[in-house]
């Protein structure tokens, strides 16, 4: 981390705190005490009104009251909050989704200039799709960053991806449009390797790279981003899956989290998500569990589990009347 890089990181901690020992700045910035003090007289010329407190566990805070400079973001807080505010805007109540693009007007233009791009660049390259799926996903802001320049630079893209069962793959794309469902993104791209159109989950996307090669764009199948990417979850036998299981959250994970997300409810039960074409393979995971389940989408899973109950349970009652 240049000197520079570490001013910044260093402003940025004492912004977020009133009060930082002396001890915990050195951990975070991995220098020593001596650095530190350094970095701090830095601060103070730049016009930044850092005080200390000496002796043992002494520490540092800003000035109370003092009129600082310009608030001062690092490249992935400036990324997470434009993601915050996008998805104020998109998905919040009308009174927070008008705030959200007020704040977002006023915060992009007084970014610095490389920041400022960064930023432009996700909200150029991102549409909404509207959605009732809204768990927290988390987003490698570096990934996303990449992607939302791919799309906006028309800019071949390679990265690693892993799909919903865990498997993994090296993928080289054009990217098109981020859409976002949600708390989630997706990447809707031309994938040269398969010679066709995919989304991609970006929490699931990691190691992208720009390949700094250009690309004339195609035309997004159906015509628009977010489409595809309803198609790709609702329609063409792709569905959501959502089921509380009555279990706690951990004995459901070590049975069958590899292959579906869990979310925690309460200490006795848990969401199980997914997005599957065949509801059978769901249905036998959701066996695995040995747990009540209630509250199941999409309705064809609750046919299939009736079906499969019902099934059960006839051959059962022949059993008892065979002995």
């Amino acid at each position: 981390m240049s000197t520079s890089q570490r001013s910044l990181r260093l402003l940025s901690l004492l912004q977020t705190r009133r009060y930082w020992s002396g001890e915990e700045l050195a951990q975070r910035l991995a220098v020593s005490l001596r650095t530190l003090r350094r970095d701090v007289d830095q601060l103070r010329e730049l016009g930044y009104p850092v005080q200390a407190e000496r002796g043992v566990g002494g520490g540092y805070q800003l000035a109370a009251g003092a009129a600082l400079p310009p608030l001062v973001l690092d490249d992935e807080e400036a990324v997470a909050l434009v993601i915050g505010l996008q998805s104020t805007i998109h998905g919040g109540e009308d009174v927070l989704a008008g705030a959200g693009l007020r704040t977002l007007s006023k915060v992009i233009p007084v970014l610095p200039a490389r920041l400022r791009e960064r930023a432009r660049a996700l909200t150029t390259s991102t549409v909404p799709l509207d959605s009732h799926y809204s768990v927290p996903e988390p987003v490698d802001p570096q990934v996303l960053v990449v992607f939302a320049q791919g799309c906006r630079d028309r800019e071949r893209v390679a990265f690693d991806y892993r799909d919903a069962r865990g498997n993994a793959s090296s993928r080289r794309v054009e990217p098109a449009k981020l859409v976002n469902v949600g708390n989630r993104y997706y990447l809707v791209a031309y994938d040269l390797d398969r010679a066709d159109w995919r989304s991609f989950r970006v929490d699931r996307a990691e190691n992208a790279q720009p390949r700094a090669l250009r690309f004339a764009p195609r035309q997004i199948p159906g015509g628009e981003a977010a489409q595809f990417v309803r198609a790709g979850l609702r329609g063409a036998g792709q569905l959501q899956v959502s089921v509380r299981v009555h279990a706690c959250a951990e004995v459901v994970t070590s049975r069958i989290g590899k292959w579906f997300e869990i979310q925690p409810v309460d200490e006795h039960s848990c969401l199980v998500r997914s997005e599957e074409s065949d509801l059978r393979w769901v249905a036998f995971g959701l066996a695995l569990c040995e747990a009540e389940l209630t509250d199941v989408q999409p309705t064809e899973l609750r046919t299939l589990l009736a079906r499969w109950s019902a099934n059960l349970g006839q051959q059962s009652q022949k059993d008892k009347l065979a002995r």
